[in-house]
């Protein structure tokens, strides 16, 4: 249905390119996911099937896509216009009861949002979200385009979610970074890969379950990866024989009597042959099979310095009511709050949309980030609040100057697979991903004791997110968070409290 011919992407500003001869078709049925590392084009890949023009700014661009489709395309980030709007403004020219799918309407939003005169800035994520789908599928798209639905969504939402896709007859291509939601959707698997240090481009489609790609590509890669290491080691072996007669034949030569003329022709022959050996061998050398460069992520683990006794309290934390809105017209979403976390505790905090979890960590953060009894630093889920977008990356990581840091930092960030064009751009020009990857190392430098974190996973791809999970699962320190990542909650949370109205409750 939706027909993507011979298209390539460059980058104009490093002149890299990202998308290579791509060349795929979405047909009825086709849940087709876009993963990759950080920076690898997938959100620019799903512009151009949108709206070319969309790239214009900072990519040059050849190929075609099926002119005629209706596509419906959610945007990964909202756009400021419509934040001021109120959502009866922003769905005023939508019919939105006249969709036909009643699946959509099991995202229960509540009525009230659609006649509300408060700017939409004001909702939750969620709820901003689910009012995104609701505009597009009032608009009857032939093909839906949808870049990271899950940011933002609650688990009752991305249960929901994960059903819609499933059941509805259009076919879908979209980014996630929600490997449970790829595992539990998507048939088709779209791989944008940069090998070479981010030099060369390479794109896998497999039309496979999730689960079934990464068995087969891991399984790809250990075979690669033994017959490369087998060929080296061949190869060494045959390059130190040659080396013994080459050796052997340059001493005879050196040392040979000159009343010998005949055995000089014949050293003078073998060392000819030597010589056409020696370039078969460097062409050999030419023809390996490479180890296997992926771009799965790399982060290094945190100091073994850190280490919080079991047992001491970090936080002691009462509430009386959690307030939102400006005074005067403020809105309480809980109340009798308490959280006490004590020595390594790994806790994260959950709930449905707008009950005010990043409020209360924010709150959290606060209280932390002013003492001085512990190093504690924050992850909020806008990082503009902690990032200056016009800084490189080794401004940001470096603050003492010093040669030594500046060349560790370097170091670190090159483990994290940042191309030096990467670490030489403002941070503004990077990815979500990468910008948090980005933070997550700076907390590593400087040996934080307790990492306050508003939804951490949200934009890292799964290729990253399985090893940021094991750096989090092994950390010594204390972890607060909030997150709806069902994976992270199962693998670094130790205690998940639910935000309800009446404060915070373990969750089974």
């Amino acid at each position: 249905m939706l027909d993507i011919r011979n298209v390539t992407i460059t980058n104009r500003e490093d002149n890299r390119c990202i998308i290579k001869d791509f060349n795929f078709t979405l047909n009825r049925g086709h849940k087709a996911v876009i993963i990759g590392e950080e920076g690898n084009g997938k959100s620019t890949l799903l512009k151009f099937i949108y709206d070319r023009s969309m790239i214009e700014d900072y990519c040059d661009y050849s190929g075609q896509v099926t002119a005629g489709i209706r596509c419906g395309y959610l945007k990964q980030e909202a756009d400021p216009q419509w934040l001021k709007m109120s959502p009866a403004e922003y769905l005023k020219d939508n019919d939105i009861y006249s969709i036909r799918d009643d699946n959509i309407w099991a995202l229960n939003p509540d009525p009230m949002i659609f006649t509300s005169t408060d700017p939409i800035q004001n909702l939750s994520g969620g709820e901003r979200v689910k009012l995104q789908l609701l505009k597009l599928l009032s608009e009857e798209p032939e093909v839906l385009l949808l870049d990271e639905p899950t940011n933002d969504l609650d688990i009752t939402s991305l249960t929901w979610l994960e059903e819609f896709l499933n059941r509805t007859d259009k076919p879908v291509l979209y980014v996630s970074h929600d490997e449970t939601l790829i595992e539990r959707t998507a048939n088709v698997i779209i791989h944008l890969e940069q090998l070479k240090r981010k030099t060369e481009p390479h794109i896998t489609v497999s039309y496979m379950s999730y689960e079934e790609y990464k068995a087969k590509r891991l399984a790809s890669l250990d075979k690669q990866e033994m017959t490369a290491r087998k060929q080296r080691e061949e190869y060494e072996d045959k390059v130190e024989r040659f080396r013994q007669i080459y050796d052997k034949v340059e001493y005879q030569q050196d040392t040979i009597s000159r009343g010998n003329p005949a055995g000089g022709r014949l050293l003078k022959k073998k060392m000819k042959n030597l010589k056409s050996q020696e370039k078969r061998l460097e062409k050999e050398r030419e023809e390996f099979l490479e180890i296997p460069d992926t771009e799965d992520a790399i982060l290094y683990d945190f100091p073994d310095t850190i280490n919080i006794p079991r047992g001491k309290r970090i936080l002691e934390f009462s509430l009386e009511e959690l307030k939102v809105g400006v005074k005067g017209e403020e809105r309480i979403l809980s109340q009798n709050i308490f959280l006490r976390v004590m020595g390594p505790e790994h806790i994260a905090i959950i709930g449905d949309n707008g009950t005010g979890k990043t409020t209360l960590l924010r709150k959290i953060a606060e209280e932390l980030l002013a003492r001085r009894d512990i190093k504690a630093a924050y992850m909020p889920q806008n990082y503009e609040e902690v990032l200056d977008f016009s800084q490189r990356p080794i401004d940001f990581l470096n603050t003492s100057g010093s040669k030594e840091d500046i060349t560790k930092a370097f170091t670190y960030m090159g483990g994290m697979k940042f191309t030096r064009d990467e670490m030489e751009h403002t941070i503004g020009d990077l990815s979500g991903g990468q910008k948090a990857k980005l933070i997550l190392l700076k907390m590593i430098l400087d040996g934080v004791e307790v990492l306050i974190l508003d939804e951490p996973t949200r934009n890292l791809s799964p290729l990253s997110n399985p090893v940021i999970r094991g750096v989090l699962t092994s950390y010594k320190g204390a972890i607060i968070s909030v997150t709806h990542d069902r994976k992270y909650m199962d693998e670094v949370a130790e205690k998940l409290y639910r935000l309800t109205e009446n404060g915070l409750i373990i969750s089974e």
